[in-house]
């Protein structure tokens, strides 16, 4: 094709003004601005610029391209891009969808607080300054029997925190198994590095006992650090030491015990491989000077980090510079507060984390049974004859670094299509309206439904039925 041609191609893109003043183009002027829609209808021309020099084989009229690559563009740019989504992966505990659902009554909690001044910081009893740990610190003593309390943004600070406070300039004994990494941003010896503790590491990857955190200890040691593995663990030969042993040594050379339970279990769960998951109360009982703690992990709220344990240790954390850096927003503490009074009145089953990780298999068959009988009816009214729906076992996870090797028997919805991969329609199914976020298993979607909220069973028939309906 000739310059010519190329040119005549070029100018055949719409100018700037007339898409500006396109009905579209108005709408967008509403909800973003003049400005804001100018620069992004200059970057679709632009686009469609590159596109047309690479190849001139267009697939539309380019005046079409250049509009339908506006309103998408447009579309992406003036709509949230952090959205709720249906978790039907079968994690319960998804780092990466947001971890713990929150409870109802937290729900209505931050709803009721987020439009209006609140008391955050302030006393109606004094009728001035208050402090906002005290929303929470009494409910977290009275159900983990802590002396007292304090909470941070997460549990990565929580653990900076207690040791930056008790242990800057000194040695900090850990085990060569413990020295973990969870995610991609939480590693032990650089939280350690971090604090300006020195990490004094002892034992081997698969054995650590207690004769050698006895011989590490010198008069420059601080602390002893027992770390949650997470979802990191050691099969075949493996011993690693008692918190009951490192709390009787830390207190007969005057050391303090800090525990990072990561999990944050506030109750028993219902489930016999999960009686070997401690809770914040047995571990403080068992002689953890301090625990360290997230909020929403197994204990199903929002994302908060806690320090419990010695009141005289937890004041000093309160007057170190950290804590104010660390510290938690309004809505975080709202939430979390209502999280609590649930676990206070002997209702975690009402947390959504608590009552899928205890519901029973036959619960789960009858919830996947429902579904699959939406998703057929759904298919019988769209006509299409290359869809096969069934239910299937499913088994799902606890996540968030708790029982990594154990399985929740479940079920769950398995869609096969002879026309389509089912990487395109897990695809289809993560841009609908209502993303649902599946599984895929030997060529077939996975839609597991222990993960799924009351509810969701109807949303993602409307999403299917979408789906079939090309929308």
């Amino acid at each position: 094709m000739t310059d010519i041609d190329k040119n005549s191609l070029l100018r055949s893109i719409p100018p700037m003004e007339e898409l500006l003043n396109a009905p579209w183009a108005l709408e967008f002027n509403e909800r973003m601005g003049r400005e804001q829609v100018k620069t992004i209808i200059t970057q679709a021309i632009d686009e469609i610029r590159h596109e047309l020099s690479e190849s001139l084989n267009a697939k539309a009229p380019v005046n079409e391209l250049t509009v339908n690559r506006a309103i998408s563009l447009l579309g992406k740019k003036s709509s949230s891009t952090l959205k709720p989504v249906i978790n039907a992966t079968g994690v319960i505990i998804h780092t990466n969808l947001g971890r713990a659902p929150l409870a109802d009554e937290a729900i209505q909690a931050v709803n009721d607080l987020a439009g209006s001044y609140n008391t955050l910081e302030y006393s109606l009893e004094k009728g001035g300054r208050g402090g906002r740990n005290s929303h929470v610190e009494w409910l977290l003593c009275q159900i983990s029997g802590a002396e007292a309390a304090l909470v941070v943004n997460n549990n990565a600070a929580a653990v900076l925190l207690a040791l930056s406070a008790c242990a800057a300039g000194r040695e900090v004994i850990v085990s060569a198994g413990e020295l973990v990494e969870i995610g991609d941003s939480f590693r032990i010896p650089d939280i350690l590095s971090f604090s300006g503790a020195v990490m004094r590491i002892v034992g081997c990857m698969n054995s650590t006992r207690i004769g050698d955190y006895r011989s590490a200890i010198t008069e420059k040691t601080a602390v002893l650090l027992k770390v949650h593995p997470s979802n990191y663990r050691v099969a075949g030969f493996s011993a690693s030491t008692s918190r009951e042993e490192l709390a009787e040594l830390a207190s007969s050379r005057g050391l303090l015990f800090i525990e990072d339970l990561g999990s944050g279990l506030l109750c028993p769960i219902k489930l016999p491989f999960a009686q070997k998951e401690p809770t914040v109360r047995e571990c403080l009982e068992a002689g953890s000077g301090i625990v360290t703690f997230s909020g929403d992990k197994l204990l199903g709220g929002p994302q908060i980090g806690v320090i419990a344990g010695s009141k005289q240790l937890i004041d000093r954390m309160r007057s170190h510079q950290l804590c104010r850096a660390l510290r938690v927003d309004k809505m975080t503490l709202t939430a979390f507060e209502a999280t609590l009074r649930i676990y206070l009145s002997g209702r975690q089953q009402e947390i959504p984390v608590i009552k899928m990780i205890e519901m029973d298999a036959d619960a789960v068959l009858k919830k996947a049974r429902n579904l699959c009988r939406s998703l057929k009816q759904a298919v019988k009214n769209s006509g299409i004859d290359d869809l096969a729906i069934e239910v299937v076992k499913a088994g799902g996870i606890i996540g968030g670094g708790a029982f990594p090797t154990n399985l929740l028997p479940g079920y769950g919805v398995g869609i096969r299509s002879g026309s389509h991969s089912a990487e395109s329609l897990a695809a289809a199914f993560r841009a609908a309206k209502t993303p649902v976020i599946s599984a895929i298993r030997d060529g077939q979607v996975i839609l597991h439904v222990r993960t799924l909220l009351d509810g969701e069973e109807r949303a993602i028939a409307s999403s299917f039925a979408g789906i079939l309906g090309g929308e």
